[in-house]
């Protein structure tokens, strides 16, 4: 029988590229939300140490035969992907995984092979017997090898109808078998169905069988393309790295040391890579971006890994403004050329830092869902203060969010909220519980009777109410603001999330960039957050390098915490995208931060006196700014976590839980490096 009459007897089984990949009849990429098939004791990890079976193998000569074949086999005429009906008639050599086999008969069967880039098949067809009626070694060589395991194939490209709703691209032509080599076994203990999900500790079969995650690591190479691009071609910049082995400074965050074999001796893995960039403005390069690896030892959350990526840049001869422009045409040339978005302002909207907290109570607002926060301390009645804080001079903000039309709705969000564990946090506030109201025109002064008759009536005005609105009351400190965020602010986010997650209201679309400007130069120092460990009491709110507005320089040292600082954050849709500042390029100016603002001790200073002797040199006026690269892919693919735009991203506990690090050292590493563990 002929392969074209087999075909025309037998129904082809359809195969879309990654149901076709190890056997799975679903996109892989569903297993996202399934459950792991098989436990980690079913799968057997490669540790055969025993002396007979080893002894045995290298007795057998199929083993190394079987290994001289991974070793020796052709190089690829044509990739799957670019495979047509054009070189119908060829003899093609291609790469790739072998998918699960359809066997249509004892001598005859399809196969797929999938792209070494996972995102393209082609189907083999092969025969026990060749078109001459000889004997097709290659067909019984191909059907001992398992779905999974990387193959070549050589054979003829032959004509094939399209299969209906076929995805792959190379629908219209298939291969004819005639040669086959096996490059490895993908071991039969590893099952893979549509509801596989594998663990962390298999990073790698997450990779290969999850289409998201390779997406989003082709997506970020992209990325850093194009950057390298816009930066060196359109701006002049000069790539350079700079070292990993750092020294110790005290910049802010936690370091993580590296000890050396001379005692008492460590380096520091660079925080940023903030120093030698300024060293290198210094030494005559105008313009230098990298994309930097950074490290800092802090508490992990969802956008947060001891290690990092970073795309780091500084100018020479340069203000804040310069740095600002730069950035803008990038991400504008970021967004239209991957995201297809062309409605990007030419220039992105400015807010204050003071403005931010106080109508968003954060310093990285998401602007997209409005309900702005409104300072309404002197419209209310002393007694109703007096029911949300014990200190009757606090700052009263009010927010409204409107859930519904309907009242009894809101009330049921509100209740279901309220029970829920997400607000135990804004309920036991030390600053006082929110006080929580819903409009309501059937009840007295629409159900705002606490506030009274002239209040009630001054709220309306000032937020516009309509029935099932949410009206939320919080009391907060008489007191400039400091650090991130303020707890209404917080609760902001959290009623607006829950009330998306639950349907009340519709998920924000869109791109907001904001730079946030004008942020304190420094701030109190707190058990939390030590700062640079001066003994004034302050902390350089960002670092210690950042320069001071100039307008506000004579504050330095009358009044430090009113000095606003030449920073500028990068924030869209409630994400800080990066920050970067004007630095402080006069070795006397930052001598006088150092020393007499944070007052420094003597050994602190010391650990910069390397920059001192730099910026002394002559250095010119310079600003630059790091935006955070995993945070940028993560903006946009939508992604929630860094973790899925990272190739081995760390754990939560800050663990690589692939390869076991980090990992237990030995006593006799610990005495090479003068090392000794606590009890």
């Amino acid at each position: 029988m002929s392969i074209r009459k087999c075909g025309e007897k037998f129904q082809r089984v359809k195969l879309e590229t990654w149901g076709a990949y190890m056997g799975l009849t679903q996109h892989l990429n569903q297993g996202l939300n399934s459950r792991r098939l098989i436990s980690k004791s079913q799968a057997q990890p490669y540790s055969n140490t025993n002396p007979a079976s080893i002894e045995s193998r290298f007795q057998d000569p199929k083993f190394f035969e079987s290994i001289k074949s991974s070793l020796n086999f052709p190089s690829p005429t044509r990739e799957i992907k670019d495979l047509s009906r054009a070189y119908i008639g060829q003899s093609v050599v291609i790469h790739g995984y072998l998918g699960e086999r359809t066997d249509l008969s004892k001598n005859f069967f399809f196969v797929p092979i999938v792209s070494k880039e996972l995102n393209h098949k082609i189907q083999i067809v092969s025969s026990a017997k060749q078109p001459s009626g000889a004997e097709n070694p290659a067909h019984q060589q191909l059907k001992s090898v398992g779905a999974g395991s990387p193959v070549a194939v050589r054979g003829t490209l032959k004509s094939k109808a399209p299969a209906k709703g076929d995805l792959t691209g190379t629908g219209g032509v298939e291969i004819g078998l005639e040669g086959a080599y096996c490059l490895n076994e993908f071991p039969k203990d590893i099952i893979i169905t549509s509801n596989t999900r594998f663990p962390p500790e298999e990073r790698h079969l997450q990779l290969r069988t999850d289409r998201r995650l390779l997406e989003a690591l082709r997506f970020r190479a992209k990325v850093a393309s194009i950057c390298r691009d816009e930066l060196s071609t359109n701006h002049g910049f000069l790539e350079v790295e700079t070292p990993l082995l750092f020294k110790s400074t005290p910049e802010g965050a936690r370091e993580f040391l590296v000890p050396t074999r001379r005692k008492g001796l460590v380096y520091a893995l660079p925080q940023s890579p903030q120093q030698y960039k300024q060293i290198l403005m210094a030494s005559g390069v105008p313009r230098y971006y990298q994309i930097a690896k950074c490290f800092r030892d802090e508490d992990l959350r969802a956008d947060r890994q001891p290690e990092f990526t970073q795309l780091d840049l500084e100018m020479s001869f340069a203000r804040a403004e310069d740095v600002i422009k730069c950035i803008e045409v990038l991400v504008r040339r970021l967004w239209k050329t991957l995201l297809q978005v062309e409605s990007l302002p030419q220039e992105f909207r400015r807010m204050s830092y003071r403005e931010a907290m106080s109508l968003y109570g954060s310093d990285k607002p998401d602007i997209r869902p409005g309900m702005e926060i409104h300072d309404v301390s002197y419209l209310l009645p002393v007694d109703l203060v007096s029911k949300v804080t014990q200190d009757l001079d606090s700052i009263c903000d009010v927010l409204k969010i409107h859930i519904s039309d309907d009242p009894i709705k809101t009330r049921e969000f509100v209740n279901s909220f309220m029970d829920s564990p997400e607000s135990a946090t804004f309920q036991k506030n030390p600053e006082g519980a929110p006080g929580i109201f819903i409009v309501d025109s059937r009840a007295p002064l629409r159900g705002l009777q606490p506030f009274g008759f002239e209040a009630a009536e001054n709220i309306e005005d000032v937020l516009s109410l309509e029935d099932g609105d949410l009206v939320v009351l919080q009391a907060r400190k008489r007191a400039p603001h400091t650090g991130g965020s303020t707890p209404l602010g917080n609760l902001r986010l959290a009623l607006h999330s829950q009330a998306v997650i639950r349907g009340y209201l519709k998920k924000p679309e869109g791109f907001e960039f904001l730079w946030i400007v004008d942020f304190p130069l420094f701030s109190p120092t707190s058990s939390s957050d030590p700062g640079q460990g001066g003994a004034a009491g302050l902390s350089s709110t960002h670092h210690p390098f950042t320069s001071p507005k100039a307008e506000d320089i004579d504050l330095l040292w009358t009044e430090p915490l009113a000095v606003r600082g030449d920073h500028y954050d990068l924030v869209v849709n409630g994400v800080e995208l990066g920050g970067g500042s004007r630095r402080i390029h006069d070795a006397r100016l930052q001598d006088f931060v150092l020393r007499d603002v944070l007052q420094m001790s003597p050994s602190r200073l010391e650990e910069f006196s390397h920059l001192l002797e730099v910026l002394r040199a002559g250095c010119p006026p310079h600003a630059g700014i790091a935006l955070g690269f995993d945070r940028l892919i993560a903006v946009m693919l939508g992604r929630d976590s860094v973790r899925d735009v990272i190739a081995f991203p760390k754990s939560g506990k800050g663990e690589d839980l692939l390869v076991k690090s980090p990992s237990v050292v030995s006593k006799e590493a610990l005495e090479t490096y003068h090392l000794q563990l606590r009890e």
